[in-house]
């Protein structure tokens, strides 16, 4: 076993970077239902799902061990293409940050990795049938299966519960909402956490820390935990608006149909090794549970620019990764170049979000309005104005003028 080099040592802590934006990133996919119906305060809810997200961090490895030996080539990976591929996952979760879209941070990693990964070895050191099975294919069957879940969990809640007394089925849904807040939280950290353990064993394999096919140490399960659990505790704010009010209004019945629902999926594609996208899941469960209630609404407009990001999502940082393996390619002096542009660009994003602060006093604070479409518009420019009734204000008896003509003066004596 070869001692950790300054390469090897950059690549763990920009890993651990990550992991704390993927930490704050989604936090909404726990708790943004909890706290737009009002289950819980913001402060109190993403306390609670920073300790679960670290305890999930303990209960499996099977996606670490997805992302570590399955989806590229161990032989034709250096630690500078982990770095490489960190970087594009990095910019592409901040940004959609900033922007306040609920993206994938898994599809983000799996993207930059891909492209760094063909950067440097080209196409044949990517393992495309577990790119196909255990990452595409779950990236549009979660938010489906999710979604109808969801949808017909929110209608068999809504027909049970009837009959039952108003305000207390809301307490109750509201205290099941923060016990499936908990469940999202505990599977977020089993499925997100590991994918930062998978891609440092990735590293330690690369550099000839750890043996070829070895679990991720302990020290690597522990770190990404806390990391996770700290960036969770920061929450991502921004995303939390967009995910509770942005998509759809929801009452605690639809918030715990959507998070239980959610929480299910997460878990078995846990326990299949599936590489899920927390967001994907829960934005899908969210939108059926919209869907799921009479008279219910999902915008559409904010769900299509959510779409576009998650279809974006792989191929930017796909790209990134590739210029940024380039540029590492020429030695040292490239490595360090790629560290300052992404330090630097990591505070410009940051500098940008400060004009428009977004945190857990406004949270909740959003435009409900849909905007209006192509049809409404039309609509709107052919049809004729209302008539408007002119009320003449009443003439007075005596005008203001003849009023004073008519006032009697005080004779005057001398």
């Amino acid at each position: 076993m070869e001692s950790f080099s300054l390469i090897l040592a950059i690549v763990v802590v920009t890993a651990l970077a990550f992991d704390f934006t993927n930490g704050f990133h989604d936090t909404a996919n726990a708790m943004a239902t909890t706290i737009s119906t009002g289950a819980m305060k913001p402060k109190v809810a993403v306390a609670m799902s920073a300790v679960l997200n670290l305890v999930g961090a303990f209960l499996s490895v099977e996606v670490a061990n997805t992302i570590s030996k399955g989806l590229v080539d161990e032989a034709g990976i250096r630690p500078e293409v982990i770095f490489a591929a960190l970087v594009g996952a990095i910019l592409w979760n901040l940004l959609t940050w900033l922007v306040g879209l609920p993206s994938s941070s898994s599809h983000a990693l799996m993207g930059g990795l891909i492209g760094a990964t063909i950067a440097s070895a080209g196409v044949g050191a990517v393992h495309g049938d577990v790119l196909v099975t255990k990452v595409l294919i779950p990236a549009i069957a979660a938010p489906l299966v999710a979604g109808v879940a969801a949808m017909l969990a929110t209608r068999l809640t809504y027909s049970l519960g009837s009959k039952a007394e108003s305000n207390a089925s809301k307490k109750g849904y509201r205290a099941g909402q923060i016990a499936s807040a908990g469940l999202v939280s505990l599977a977020h950290g089993t499925n997100d956490a590991q994918k930062t353990m998978g891609i440092i064993t990735l590293a330690l394999v690369a550099g000839g820390a750890v043996a070829p096919d070895s679990d991720p140490p302990m020290w690597v399960i522990l770190s990404a935990g806390v990391a996770i659990a700290l960036g969770t505790y920061l929450g991502g704010w921004r995303i939390i608006r967009t995910m509770g009010k942005g998509l759809t209004d929801l009452q605690p019945q639809q918030g715990f149909a959507a998070q239980t629902s959610a929480a299910t999926v997460i878990l078995a594609s846990s326990h299949l090794g599936f590489s899920l996208s927390t967001t994907h899941s829960v934005s899908g469960s969210v939108m059926g549970a919209g869907l799921g209630r009479k008279g219910g609404v999902v915008r559409w407009s904010t769900a299509t620019r959510m779409f576009v990001a998650w279809g974006l999502t792989l191929p930017a940082a796909a790209l990134v990764g590739a210029l940024a393996e380039y540029v590492t390619g020429f030695g040292s002096w490239g490595t360090g170049l790629v560290a300052v542009f992404l330090v630097a660009s990591s505070a410009w994003i940051w500098k940008l979000s400060r004009r428009e602060v977004v945190d857990h006093t406004n949270v909740n604070d959003t435009d409900d309005a849909e905007p209006a479409g192509v049809v409404t518009t039309a609509m709107a420019a052919v049809t004729p104005p209302p008539a408007v009734t002119v009320v003449e204000d009443p003439v007075p008896a005596f005008p203001p003028q003849a009023t004073a003509e008519r006032t009697p003066t005080t004779p005057t004596t001398v």
